[in-house]
Order: structure tokens, then C-alpha cells, then sequence
């Protein structure tokens, strides 16, 4: 998919555990975890809301756009 998901890269600037991210933004360590590993299909305005709150940042820094190679 080519929309990459950068959560794990702001957390690390931020020195944010996935647990103390989890306990901000409200979210279970599982949904969060599938959000961070790029596996999530989709994200709720709200969610993606709480998370630049929590971590200090926009959207463009978790969310991240490459165009797929084609053949």
C-alpha cells in the first residue's frame, strides 16, 4: 500500500512508549499496534486528531504517501 504509516518514527522523536502513547490517545495497545505497523485499513479523523495532540505533530509526519512502482 503506498500510504505509509510513521507512528513508530514520532514516538521514537518523542521518546513516547506504545503504552504511554496508548493512555493518551485512548486507543487499546492492539489498535494502536495495528495503526504502528502499517496493517490498519483506515483512521478516524478523531484518532489521527488525538495522536498529533499527543505527540506534538501534524498529519504529514505520521502519515506519509509513496507512489507504487509500476511494472
Amino acid at each position: 500500500m503506498p500510504i505509509i504509516v510513521n507512528v513508530d518514527v514520532m514516538m521514537a522523536k518523542r521518546k513516547m512508549s506504545l503504552n504511554e502513547l496508548s493512555e493518551k490517545v485512548d486507543l487499546t495497545l492492539s489498535n494502536l499496534s495495528i495503526l504502528k505497523t502499517g496493517k490498519a485499513k483506515a483512521i478516524r479523523f478523531s484518532t489521527l486528531e488525538a495522536i498529533c495532540n499527543a505527540l506534538d505533530c501534524q498529519p504529514g509526519d505520521i502519515l506519509e504517501y509513496k507512489e507504487e512502482k509500476r511494472s
